[in-house]
């Protein structure tokens, strides 16, 4: 019997560990330990996409959920941002309502467990926002310039929690190594802009942007911080003045 299935078998789950092997080590038993009760962020934004989602779709909730949570290049700025947290909560009227939930639960719900509670709602917000102030700045820079978009952009309805999503995958994958599922996911946005460009497009690739600048800066202050602490210390405790 030929040994080459089995080989190439071996060879595939070495690769999958490597690629997943940290990221599954951290979040399978905590999710198994505790279910549901390990990602109470992941529900709570499911279930208030949920919530906006059926309150948006009856009329007397639909000027309601206007005022509070949709967001457009054209609004001022002040009302931008503060309407931009619960954007991310506001299903995007072009995709179905359970993509964006089954989006949520999945990536948050990994992104919690695996990066924390706090840090995965900062870095959600840094790819939502980044998406959102890229189109205010693109339309004001114009369709004649480069990353410019057209005015008529700045009237687009800006909600959906798909720049989060991308941003925390990036994020994720780069924490924990998954290096290939990281540029897979750059890869696919990058696509999706060449083959539909469009405002949604543009807005995830400058997530995409501003989570990697926060990956660059979160790499750099841990090799700082490791030079530091390598450092050899004097009489004081603390490293030499270097001349």
């Amino acid at each position: 019997m030929s040994t080459r299935p089995s080989v190439l078998g071996g060879v595939l789950v070495r690769l999958v560990r490597a690629e997943w092997g940290r990221l599954y080590d951290t979040v399978c038993p905590v999710a198994v330990r505790e279910r549901f009760r390990a990602v109470p962020l992941a529900l709570a934004a499911v279930g208030l996409t949920a919530l906006l989602h059926f309150v948006h779709g009856r009329s007397w909730g639909y000027g309601f959920v206007q005022d509070i949570g949709v967001v457009r290049a054209d609004d001022p700025l002040w009302l931008a941002l503060l309407r931009t947290p619960l954007s991310l909560f506001v299903p995007a009227l072009d995709l179905p309502v359970w993509g964006g939930l089954l989006q949520i639960l999945v990536v948050f719900g990994i992104a919690e467990i695996s990066l924390g509670r706090r840090r995965t709602l900062a870095v959600a917000y840094v790819a939502t926002l980044a998406g959102t102030l890229y189109a205010r700045v693109g339309v004001a820079l114009g369709p004649d310039v480069l990353f410019g978009l057209p005015a008529s952009d700045g009237r687009v309805v800006d909600t959906g929690p798909s720049a989060a999503v991308v941003g925390l995958a990036v994020f994720v994958g780069w924490r924990y190594r998954a290096y290939v599922t990281a540029a897979a996911v750059v890869v696919a946005m990058v696509v999706e802009l060449l083959l539909k460009e469009n405002l949604a497009g543009k807005e995830h690739v400058a997530a995409i942007a501003a989570v990697l600048v926060v990956c660059a800066v979160s790499q750099w202050r841990q090799r700082r911080s490791a030079v530091w602490t390598d450092a050899p210390v004097g009489p004081s405790g603390a490293p030499p003045i270097q001349s």
